[in-house]
């Protein structure tokens, strides 16, 4: 009786570790693109054509989102496809976006940006390395905020990174986009 009691344990303990059903359920996740408008500035005077301003000039801020790199996923230990890319909102505010993901669900899966590239990124994060949150979904398109002052030239991939038993499910190079 008691060797039973040790097995059924030890079989809960394995279960809350592994998490086996993860490898046949999928989490999808459709967000659009954030569009937060740029802040209003009070106090500030008014100027139009007639302040001195040629041409009809305006010192507004861009009302769209910017990209600033991309990449798309390689696999590491879990088949992983899709593309991602750093945006800067236009209130200043930034998002890594992850666009068509496919990866493996499994316990503790984080979003994490890594100053390692991404076939570096596969034997760990690095230093440095800054947590984006817990994986919403293995499937489709997903937003994770940037902490505010983070400098997104530093790093150089996104990583999908299994907490638990330490592995890369997979990474993207963030390419810097041109123009």
């Amino acid at each position: 009786m008691s060797l039973l009691l040790v097995l059924v344990a030890v079989a809960g303990i394995g279960l809350s570790l592994f998490q086996p059903w993860k490898a046949f359920t999928n989490t999808s996740v459709n967000e659009e693109l954030p569009t937060a408008s740029a802040p209003e500035v009070k106090d500030r005077p008014q100027m139009n054509d007639h302040a001195g301003m040629k041409g009809g000039g305006s010192s507004m801020t861009s009302t769209r989102p910017k990209d600033l790199a991309s990449g798309r996923f390689v696999t590491h230990e879990h088949d992983t496809s899709g593309t991602a890319r750093t945006v800067r909102l236009p209130d200043g505010g930034q998002v890594l976006r992850l666009e068509d993901l496919k990866t493996s669900e499994g316990p503790d899966v984080r979003v994490y940006l890594s100053a390692r590239g991404a076939d570096a990124a596969k034997a760990g994060l690095g230093d440095g390395a800054v947590a984006l949150g817990k994986l919403k979904g293995n499937l489709g398109n997903q937003n994770y905020t940037v902490p505010a002052g983070t400098d997104l030239r530093k790093f150089r991939s996104a990583v999908i990174w299994c907490e638990r038993f330490s592995v890369s499910f997979g990474a993207a190079d963030l390419v810097p986009v041109t123009g």
